[in-house]
């Protein structure tokens, strides 16, 4: 642990359009997204999965309290941007996680975004069915 061990470490964590503040504090493992438990927020045990990845792969489980403001997006974009905003704390909270957490890819924001619809197309890429006659 790094030397102020009580102070609160903070992270930002995007996937999408939804963004995540996360703020860590060592104490019983709790997790609040959005001033509610994580299992109440998201509902669904694939998505609690992802947000407590970064805590399983550096054995952190039960040794932070997490406390999340997310905004934008869907559930599941949400979802992967408080594991990364968590990852991310997590390396400033410990540098030492780092190498851990930047092999199992969970430092690097995912790139993706909802592509553009085009004018004469009906969605970014597919377009209307060619006619012959």
């Amino acid at each position: 642990m790094s030397p102020a061990a009580d102070t609160p470490h903070q992270a930002t964590g995007r996937r999408k359009t939804a963004v995540a503040r996360v703020r860590i504090v060592p104490g019983d493992g709790a997790v609040m997204v959005n001033n509610r438990p994580s299992s109440e927020y998201f509902g669904r045990r694939d998505l609690e999965t992802v947000i407590t990845q970064p805590l399983r792969v550096t054995d952190s489980v039960g040794r932070f309290v997490v406390t999340i403001k997310v905004i934008g997006g869907g559930i599941a974009g949400q979802a992967g941007a408080v594991c990364h905003g968590i990852a991310r704390a997590l390396v400033a909270a410990d540098p030492e996680l780092r190498p851990v957490l930047k092999k199992a890819g969970l430092l690097t924001r995912d790139p993706r975004e909802k592509e553009r619809k085009k004018y004469g197309l009906k969605r970014a890429r597919k377009a209307p069915q060619y006619t012959k006659r």
